[in-house]
């Protein structure tokens, strides 16, 4: 794996490359595949099962670009390896703007810390279209566990070093990484126990078959409210506004703790610029409309709107910081 500076990879540093290459197609050619684009469907890859965050901004980035753009949007979910095998199958597309994917920071900037090879090329394999949105985690417990701040947490692991465990949505994802930083930051050591999905991570909690879990905002607001999981801390950086009662991991004992699961819009490498331009502007139209700033609030998903030149930056610290961690505890894929 090519890395630079202990590990940062030049995959995430050359990104920008891919929208570069785009230059090479001829000018009156690519301008008129702009003015007419799109002319049929356009397939939006979901690198994941249906449900959970990625597939729910990914459908309504669908529905509202087909109004955006006049045409018509539609989501595929091709799960598998972390998400590399949907994010794969985008850089493999032909480069026309017809196949597109929203893919997590887990699948973009972090599983080339996991997988010496990759079903892509990871330095040439994209166009950045847009950072589009981000999503936190509530670290949850079961009602009947009796804890109920992350305080009794960390000192309920410190009495039982190795005996709690936590259910995440698989190894080297986001659902792994945020409570590994925590674990890092307390010094405390809970027993992971990965799950293939969200949805069973979620189950196994209910169940009462782990401890602990960090379960993204989408997913968990409905059995907070119900009563039916406790949520002691947050991992964004500001508490969600639709459970500002529940604390952040900053102000929980954990000062500059944030962890997010962000939402990256790609087009495969030497896609038109006109095209990418034209997806990229149409990303953020759609995320400026109020019926879309509305449901992703009411999700507590925030909107980043970024543009496609200052999304390789981004990735690049993303992987600086979560690089450092997943070394420090030597994580690997189980």
């Amino acid at each position: 794996m090519d890395r630079i500076n202990g590990g940062v990879s030049r995959r995430v540093l050359l990104a920008a490359g891919a929208t570069g290459a785009a230059m090479l197609a001829p000018p009156g050619l690519a301008r008129a595949q702009a003015t007419a684009y799109p002319t049929r469907p356009v397939t939006i890859i979901v690198p994941f099962a249906p449900g959970g965050s990625t597939d729910f901004v990914a459908r309504l980035l669908a529905q509202h670009l087909s109004t955006v753009l006049n045409g018509n949007f539609v989501v595929e979910n091709r799960a598998g390896a972390g998400g590399t095998v949907g994010h794969g199958a985008v850089a493999r597309a032909r480069p026309d703007g017809y196949t597109l994917g929203v893919s997590p920071t887990g699948t973009f900037a972090l599983a080339p810390f996991f997988f010496d090879r990759l079903p892509y090329d990871s330095n040439t394999g994209f166009a950045p279209l847009s950072l589009l949105a981000g999503n936190a985690m509530f670290v949850c417990v079961h009602p009947s566990s009796g804890i109920t701040d992350v305080t009794g947490l960390v000192a309920a692991a410190k009495a039982q070093p190795g005996r709690l465990s936590y259910a995440s949505a698989g190894a080297g994802t986001i659902a792994q990484l945020a409570p590994e930083m925590m674990l890092d930051m307390t010094g405390t050591e809970i027993l992971h126990v990965p799950y293939r999905s969200g949805g069973l991570q979620l189950q196994a909690l209910l169940a009462r078959e782990v401890n602990m879990a960090f379960i993204d905002t989408v997913t968990a607001i409905p059995y907070i409210q119900s009563g039916e999981l406790k949520a002691l801390a947050v991992t964004s950086a500001e508490r969600s506004p639709q459970a500002p009662q529940v604390p952040t991991l900053a102000e929980s004992g954990l000062p500059g703790y944030r962890a997010t699961n962000d939402f990256g819009f790609f087009a495969p490498a030497g896609t038109p610029p006109e095209i990418v331009g034209r997806l990229s502007n149409g990303a953020r139209t759609v995320l400026a409309m109020p019926e879309v700033k509305a449901r992703l609030d009411a999700a507590s998903i925030d909107i980043y709107a970024g543009t496609a030149d200052a999304f390789p930056a981004y990735m690049t610290e993303e992987a600086r910081r979560w690089g450092d961690m997943i070394r420090r505890r030597n994580i690997r894929m189980e």
